[in-house]
């Protein structure tokens, strides 16, 4: 018995996605319209007051506008609702943009190091103007800016993107640090510093690059939930009346959320409803108690089915009812009103025999009716036992 919210998702996530994908690209156009000034005064600046130092950074700023483009885009489409194509909703746009930003950066990174390692080379070139100093300082203070905004907005409405972007403001706020000391170390006759301050920074954005793109491959081969998540989950279900034992509790990402099935044991003869009722506990519990969950599907198991022998390859109902009737009735066994029940447990199929309760006669009569039933019964291959009741 499964069930899920693959197809339908509650209004309250719905509206989540949508607020989530305002507040991005809000804090996305902010982001890049910093990154657009302040990598053109790097760039220009840089180049008029020779400082490959300084350049480096203009270049690791242009690199974040197109990253804030990533960004702006991936939020766009994964506050989309799911829909036929994409039943698990659109938050995989998010993976998608940053494992991009991440091999957009590692290029970068790659053209500064190389630049940095000719410039170091190269003892003939002039030193920087102070003017650089003076950008260099601008460009800590906006970098440092962006951090703090970016991560708020990440923090509220739980964005792993935009915490990734926050801490990439962080770290361009430190690379711009290197790069005022490189800037000063050449002003005051240590050129060779600017272009070690060009290398570092490259080095640095590689890192986040790295970090970056990992991050989201990961997430693209489905890798699970941390495991603090994923024991959460299961002392949620535990927590349910119903619920004996859990087992099979898989979980993916889709960018900010996250999607989970597990197997739920519950007492082998519950009825069908009672099932559906556990299941549907199961579910809601879990995305109300769980963050990043927001779909579940739950299979509900009678038995341990990673121990217990399979009932794959068990006759299903109309042929293991005509098999029944026919050696009952040849018998002449078969009462003309009657319901049957089937439990399919450890491998083979349990009957339960309903008679109505007119013809009940004794005790002793009815034990003996039992016994003929269960003789007849057990020549077929799959019969385990059976149950004869009235009502």
């Amino acid at each position: 018995m499964t069930s899920g919210h693959t197809h339908s998702q509650p209004h309250d996530i719905h509206a989540q996605r949508t607020e989530r994908g305002r507040e991005t690209r809000r804090v996305t156009v902010v982001s890049a319209a910093v990154n657009l000034l302040l990598s053109l005064a790097q760039i220009i600046i840089g180049l008029i007051a020779n400082s490959a130092a300084l350049v480096a950074d203009g270049i690791h700023s242009a690199s974040d506008l197109v990253s804030d483009i990533f960004v702006w885009v991936a939020a766009h489409h994964a506050a989309q609702a799911p829909d036929k194509d994409h039943p698990y909703g659109h938050g995989r746009f998010e993976t998608a943009a940053t494992l991009g930003l991440g091999i957009v950066l590692l290029l970068v990174a790659l053209g500064i190091v190389w630049n940095g390692v000719e410039r170091l080379l190269d003892t003939g070139r002039p030193i920087p103007g102070q003017l650089a100093l003076l950008i260099a300082a601008v460009g800590i203070a906006a970098k440092e800016g962006l951090y703090w905004y970016t991560i708020g907005v990440a923090r509220r409405i739980n964005s792993e993107m935009l915490r990734a972007n926050a801490w990439h403001h962080r770290s361009d706020a430190i690379s711009s640090v290197v790069v005022l000391f490189g800037v000063a170390g050449a002003v005051l006759g240590y050129s060779y510093m600017d272009a070690a301050a060009a290398i570092i920074v490259g080095f640095m954005v590689a890192k986040i690059a790295w970090d970056l793109g990992w991050n989201a491959l990961a997430e693209l081969v489905d890798t699970a939930l941390d495991e603090d998540a994923v024991d959460e989950a299961k002392r949620v279900i535990m927590g349910i009346d119903g619920v004996r034992s859990v087992h099979m509790l898989r979980t993916r990402r889709h960018g900010a959320e996250a999607s989970a099935d597990v197997h739920v044991q519950v007492a082998p003869r519950l009825s069908v409803s009672e099932g559906h009722m556990i299941s549907q506990a199961v579910e809601d519990r879990i995305i109300e108690k769980v963050d990043a969950i927001t779909d579940v599907t739950v299979h509900i198991d009678p038995e341990d089915d990673e121990d217990a022998p399979t009932c794959r390859g068990l006759p299903l109902r109309a042929e293991a009812l005509r098999a029944l009737e026919t050696r009952w009735n040849d018998a002449h066994l078969m009462q003309a009103q009657h319901e049957i029940r089937l439990h399919y447990l450890a491998g083979s199929i349990d009957v339960e025999l309903i008679l109505p309760l007119a013809s009940f006669v004794d005790g002793p009569t009815a034990q003996d009716l039992n016994a003929a039933l269960s003789a007849e019964a057990g020549e077929l291959p799959w019969f385990g036992s059976l149950r004869l009741l009235y009502g």
